[in-house]
């Protein structure tokens, strides 16, 4: 019997956090018309989840560990551990946001133009205490999908919609009147799991290495040799956790230099470099960094 019950948010983030895991060490792999994919630990078991479910699933103990979006995780109100944010998705690792839309000639400008309106989203339970908070009286519904095309089609008055870039919000013809949540994928447990000591150490591993592993993504290791006259004019635009390794080569003019940096750096990092004085530069992914 396996120790942790695993959710896997089942849908559009599903690839993502399989990858993900599989950065990290462990290979999921999902079998054809089954919701219990294969896992290579005889510690975990895992299930597909909805990533709207998880949170509840996680509270009630039928997962001890989960992942899925602080959107749901307010929306649904369960009360479960937060370990640890994971800012990554299929498309880009930026956090998503939740945004109230309206149509480009609508008089709604703020929030508070809201009142007497009616709203579509599926974040209804968060959509109606924001407003409430705000002190506007307005209708909200669930919608079951294409929540922009109601706004369009005139069907409602506005909605609210997650999105990453507007981008496509602003292909409907649709205005975004302001940003109401910013939400990122969240690793969660049941407060009973942490609880249990052995539980708690598998959970802390496995959060550890998810950490590890996204925070790899962005950087890379840079190894170059310089001559010994050039090193400090090389070491000089090199970035680094704390400072570049420097070892002698067996030419004892020459020193090797290994250093990680950011990822998105690399391209204006290595003509300077080679300007220096910098020569066999080469450059290597990251699995994790800790």
């Amino acid at each position: 019997m396996s120790l942790i019950k695993l959710g896997i948010p089942k849908g559009s983030l599903e690839e993502a956090t399989i990858n993900l895991f599989g950065q990290a060490g462990w290979q999921i792999k999902p079998r054809s018309r089954h919701y219990y994919p294969e896992v290579d630990d005889p510690e975990l078991s895992c299930a597909l989840v909805r990533a709207q479910e998880m949170a509840p699933y996680v509270a009630n103990g039928t997962l001890d560990l989960g992942l899925t979006g602080l959107d749901w995780i307010l929306e649904t109100q369960a009360e479960v551990v937060e370990i640890c944010a994971l800012t990554y998705s299929k498309s880009s690792n930026q956090p998503s946001r939740w945004v109230l839309v309206v149509p480009q000639d609508s008089p709604v400008r703020t929030v508070k133009d809201l009142e007497g309106k009616k709203v579509a989203t599926e974040l209804v339970g968060f959509t109606r205490r924001h407003l409430a908070e705000q002190g506007v009286a307005a209708t909200v519904e669930f919608s079951w999908g294409a929540t922009e095309a109601k706004v369009v089609e005139g069907l409602v008055d506005a909605a609210v919609e997650i999105t990453e870039t507007g981008s496509t919000i602003r292909a409907h013809g649709l205005r975004i009147v302001a940003d109401l949540l910013y939400t990122e994928t969240r690793l969660i447990a049941n407060p009973a799991a942490m609880d249990d000591p052995a539980k708690r150490t598998k959970i802390e591993q496995i959060a550890t290495m998810l950490q590890a592993a996204l925070a790899a993504r962005h950087k890379v290791v840079l190894k170059l040799n310089v001559a010994a006259g050039d090193l400090d004019a090389v070491v000089a635009l090199l970035p680094s956790l704390h400072a570049p390794t420097v070892s002698h080569l067996y030419d004892g003019r020459w020193l090797a230099v290994e250093t990680v940096v950011d990822a998105q750096a690399v391209r204006d990092l290595i003509p300077r470099l080679r300007a220096a004085g910098a020569e066999g530069i080469l450059e290597f992914e990251l699995r994790k960094m800790v």
